[in-house]
């Protein structure tokens, strides 16, 4: 039962990295008017994956100096989950699977 709680932990961790790589991408496909914000469905799809990650993103960018137009804290985020994921879940899986 307790390997099944961080296999959990893991598979939303994984979920959440998808969804800031994804819209990462779709703002720089935005900011290179590649697609645009008039289209119903980018729309939808923009503000599905800003309602998603700005529970994550607020308490960060408010640590974070200003660096003008460019947004590091989906960086932030991502080294992060990585650290999560490979350096702290693992032992502590460990420690209590034993």
């Amino acid at each position: 039962m307790g390997f099944a709680i961080f296999q959990i932990i893991g598979i939303l961790l994984q979920v959440a990295l998808t969804v800031i790589i994804v819209q990462a991408i779709m703002s720089w496909l935005l900011a290179f008017n590649v697609i645009n914000l008039q289209n119903d469905i980018a729309r939808a799809i923009w503000t599905t994956l800003d309602a998603l990650t700005a529970p994550i993103y607020n308490p960060i960018r408010k640590i974070m100096p200003d660096f003008g137009s460019i947004d590091l804290t989906p960086m932030v985020v991502i080294i992060g989950i990585i650290i999560l994921q490979d350096a702290i879940l693992p032992p502590i899986a460990m420690a209590l699977l034993t």
